[in-house]
């Protein structure tokens, strides 16, 4: 059975062979007409393609010449939409063609204070801008050519620590109870987020750290900043207390505003106390501005969902003075004290700071945190320090043990204390721990830590009868 294309071809053949040969000279003449036709349309088809090139790369040209640096910066104000069929026909020449377009136009305000309507917005899309972004514009024409970065305050760029804070929980001794707190409310939160989501519960906003000075709030701090990789901001509460009206409010803003642009991230505000104390009637103008401070803090704090990733982790020494308003659920949810350490904290945490010391193996850190009473972190570290620059004296390659720590402090200090340890006379030999009750004696007499000059200045006024009596107790206590 013969195709249709078959039957096609062959019908033209027939055709083709029933032609004479003027008619068939005349179709080629035909075809040829056509061919030069095209190509002339082609030809003319390239030359509009050069043209256009031409075209493309003389506005290419104008471009980059408009946006050559510097940029005029402005605001964006509004975003408009424009529909011109909603507007009254105009007619004739009298048409303007820049409110006949459609789609969106912009209301600028510019650093030089004029406010300007763009019909045409410039090599922006327009439905990537909105109010209050900052943008480059031309000098001249206004066209807006790029978007620039959002503008923070400097001093809060400074709040940004850049370098990942290196601590670790290892790092900190006797919390085991408050690093599970913290790690409940601000870590897993970053980090297992789905966890929350499942049993539908909202994690806290924020926590508040608590207690003592030296306790080791700020260092809790940064470790969990590190444990979760979030940027670090750290501010403090006398930072935020200005001069000017209105300036401590916009540091608040700026810097939970840089937080959601670094997040996830973790917002450390040391010493709150200074602008969140409990409000009260005041006539001076600077108590009203640390009022207002603190009220956009509050604001700031209400103002994001505990879904983003950034927390507010606030430590202060005097929680007892703090505004009811800051610490109510929904803001700093849950407040973790940190007390002085106990002596099974004492201990650990003189072995975390003595741990890459050349230490004595004779070092008994259990009588260190026996001696060392209402001590804190701070202060046991100093400890540690104090020991190496005392082995430092003596031009030693090791700390020594406690014992020999305490000698050390007695050779150093006033020849009062030596003719007292004379005064013990064979009770010194017979019983050592009263060298360490004699050195606790000073400590107690002057308030002090145990450290040579401040047994010096307990000493310098000779006056021995509190060390005699607590030693006539020990010798009675001894010899009983």
């Amino acid at each position: 059975m013969a195709t249709p294309m078959a039957e096609d071809s062959s019908f033209e053949d027939d055709q083709l062979a029933s032609m004479t040969t003027e008619d068939i000279i005349r179709g080629s003449r035909l075809v040829d007409n056509e061919i030069r036709i095209l190509k002339e349309e082609v030809q003319r088809t390239n030359l509009e393609l050069d043209t256009y090139k031409e075209k493309i790369k003389e506005n290419q040209e104008k471009i980059k010449l408009n946006k050559q640096l510097p940029y005029l910066v402005g605001n964006i104000v509004e975003i408009l939409e424009m529909n011109p069929e909603d507007e009254a026909e105009e007619d004739g020449a009298n048409i303007d063609l820049d409110s006949q377009r459609k789609g969106k136009c912009v209301v600028l305000k510019t650093s030089t204070r004029q406010t300007i309507f763009l019909p045409v917005v410039g090599l922006v899309d327009p439905d990537k801008l909105k109010p209050g972004d900052l943008v480059g514009v031309n000098k001249d024409s206004y066209l807006i050519l790029d978007t620039l970065p959002s503008e923070y305050d400097s001093r809060v760029k400074a709040m940004e620590v850049d370098e990942k804070p290196t601590e670790d929980y290892n790092d900190i001794g006797g919390l085991e109870k408050q690093i599970q707190e913290l790690v409940e409310a601000i870590v897993l939160p970053m980090t297992h987020k789905e966890r929350f989501q499942r049993l539908g519960i909202r994690p806290p906003k924020g926590i508040l750290l608590y207690g003592p000075p030296g306790t080791g709030k700020t260092l809790m701090a940064r470790a969990c900043a590190a444990q979760t990789n979030a940027t670090f901001l750290k501010l403090a509460g006398p930072q935020l207390v200005q001069m000017f009206i209105g300036d401590g409010a916009k540091l608040v803003r700026d810097a939970f505003q840089l937080a959601k642009e670094k997040s996830p991230c973790i917002i450390f505000i040391d010493e709150i106390d200074a602008i969140g104390t409990k409000r009260f009637d005041s006539e001076v103008s600077g108590d009203r501005e640390v009022q207002r401070t603190m009220l956009e803090l509050l604001n700031q704090l209400d103002g994001f969902s505990s879904d983003d990733s950034i927390k507010v982790i606030a430590a202060t020494n005097r929680a007892d003075i703090l505004d009811p308003a800051l610490m109510r659920s929904g803001r700093l949810d849950r407040k973790i004290e940190f007390p002085h350490p106990t002596e099974e904290a004492r201990a650990r945490i003189l072995q975390i700071h003595s741990r890459k010391m050349n230490v004595h193996p004779d070092v008994n850190f259990e009588e260190l945190a026996r001696s060392t009473d209402d001590f804190n972190g701070a202060q046991l570290k100093a400890v540690c320090v104090e020991a190496g620059m005392l082995a430092l004296r003596r031009d030693a390659t090791e700390a020594p043990n406690v014992r020999n720590i305490q000698w050390e402090i007695a050779d150093g200090t006033d020849f009062l204390l030596q003719n007292l340890l004379k005064r013990m006379g064979g009770y010194a030999v017979k019983y050592p721990n009263l060298q360490l009750a004699a050195v606790e004696v000073a400590k107690r007499c002057a308030g002090l830590p145990i450290l040579p000059g401040n047994i010096a200045r307990a000493l310098k006024d000779g006056d021995l009868s509190e060390w005699e009596d607590a030693l006539e107790k020990l010798k009675k206590f001894n010899n009983g």
